[in-house]
């Protein structure tokens, strides 16, 4: 028994050390084995070239002061119009909250690995410091059950949310769920108005909704210009104006994401590095 006893020792896996809090202001969540891997460079642009946001902007910026400070806050879901900057504000509104002196951390949690939420709520429960929970591109297909797993962290559960933990998601869709996943419920239930609820209940614990829209033709130039000045970039303003609506017309779509991509072609054709 105890020759078994110690294979049995050597074939389990060694128990994970603790996170290291101070390693990073950023993090992501990764699980088989689940650990906290830090960032030491995050992928970010800084607030002031994000533009057509403001309302959105000043929202999220003063909720977050809020929870930093230890005041109450509201978890936020971020939604709409694609290439608009959702996950860009949340990482920027985190990077001026730390700037400010207020130790805040943001920790990245794939939509994936939702069923796992609660053996990292554990982890940051014990920590010393405030943490941004942060799920990028968050959506649910008609047959996923792992909406079930972030109901109880935004509000429920026996023991709730922790106090030092604030949850950002962003999304497409302002419900997080296909309309027609919402109708489909409607139509097949015994009770089609208790299906909806419970599918519709997801979004409404999010205390902050903020939509994104697409942006018109002077936001979008407007935010080439300002990559422009933040990167040394310099071309005359008609030949800007109209490469620039040339390039959105064969996209077919303007937004800061068209915008970004664009900058990144022109600094290339002007022989100017730019750090993505």
């Amino acid at each position: 028994m105890e020759r078994i006893a110690a294979a049995l020792e050597r074939l389990a896996p060694a128990p994970a050390p603790p996170p290291d809090f101070t390693a990073a202001t950023a993090f992501v969540w990764h699980t088989e084995p689940d650990r906290l891997v830090p960032v030491t460079k995050v992928a970010r642009v800084d607030l002031s070239l994000l533009i057509g946001v403001n309302r959105s902007r000043d929202t999220l910026l003063e909720n977050t002061r809020h929870f930093a400070a230890g005041l109450p806050a509201n978890n936020a879901l971020l939604w709409g119009a694609r290439g608009m900057g959702k996950s860009s504000l949340v990482k920027a509104v985190h990077a001026k909250v730390q700037a400010e002196g207020h130790d805040l951390k943001i920790v990245e949690l794939s939509r994936e690995d939702l069923p796992s939420v609660q053996r990292l709520l554990a982890h940051l429960r014990a920590a010393p410091c405030r943490f941004l929970l942060f799920c990028d591109d968050l959506s649910f297909s008609h047959d996923d059950q792992h909406y079930k797993s972030l109901k109880a962290v935004l509000d429920g559960g026996i023991e709730g949310r922790p106090e030092n933990v604030l949850f950002y998601a962003t999304s497409n869709r302002r419900h997080l769920m296909p309309r027609e996943m919402i109708e489909n419920e409607r139509s097949t239930a015994i009770n089609p108005g208790e299906a909806v609820e419970e599918k519709v209940s997801l979004s409404d614990r999010f205390g902050l909704w903020l939509g994104f829209h697409p942006c018109s033709q002077d936001d979008y130039l407007e935010m080439i210009r300002g990559y422009c000045a933040a990167h040394g970039v310099t071309v005359p303003e008609d030949r800007l104006h109209a490469e620039a609506i040339e390039w959105q017309a064969t996209r077919g779509s303007r937004s800061g994401r068209v915008a970004w991509q664009f900058f990144c072609d022109l600094a290339a054709r002007e022989g100017v590095q730019v750090s993505a």
